[in-house]
């Protein structure tokens, strides 16, 4: 079943995925609607650590080996991709569509970011201490990353 996109249960699986995904967004935005909770406005400094933090947060999901229980039922193992991320393929079946999602740090994105969004709106205090942690660990990777190369590792 690893064919085309447009095979009809691959399409019926996309719809799905966009169905719980419209849902979740609606609902977030009836719920800060309700409660007066609409922001004018997002501050720069909120978008950019909630970039940061979507972005780490989504390596973690899709590619972390820490990660594998919650991507194993949809997923199948291929190798090891260095520094603790691992390549893994969606499984044929069902939950094809949930495996490409949480294999695919590209297209958890708009999930994260969302969730962040509407928890700006919601819980802004909370959404920002998210937004921190995993933007603190992001930058600590790419240090990481810079001293290993500066001592040849």
């Amino acid at each position: 079943m690893s064919g085309s996109p447009r095979d009809p249960h691959r399409i019926a699986g996309y719809a799905g995925a966009m169905s719980v995904f419209t849902s979740a967004v609606a609902g977030a935005a009836l719920a800060a609607r309700r409660t007066g909770k609409v922001p004018e406005r997002y501050s720069v400094l909120d978008l950019a650590l909630g970039a940061v933090a979507t972005h780490k947060l989504a390596r973690i999901v899709s590619k972390e080996g820490v990660t594998t229980p919650i991507r194993a039922p949809f997923t199948e193992f291929e190798g090891e991709a260095g520094s603790a991320e691992l390549t893994e393929s969606p499984k044929d079946g069902a939950g094809h569509t949930v495996g490409e999602l949480l294999t695919c740090p590209f297209c958890l994105a708009p999930w994260i970011a969302s969730g962040y969004v509407a928890a700006l709106a919601l819980a802004p205090n909370a959404a920002r201490a998210w937004a921190a942690t995993f933007s603190v660990v992001g930058g600590s990777d790419f240090l990481q990353h810079a001293y290993a190369r500066t001592r040849g590792d």
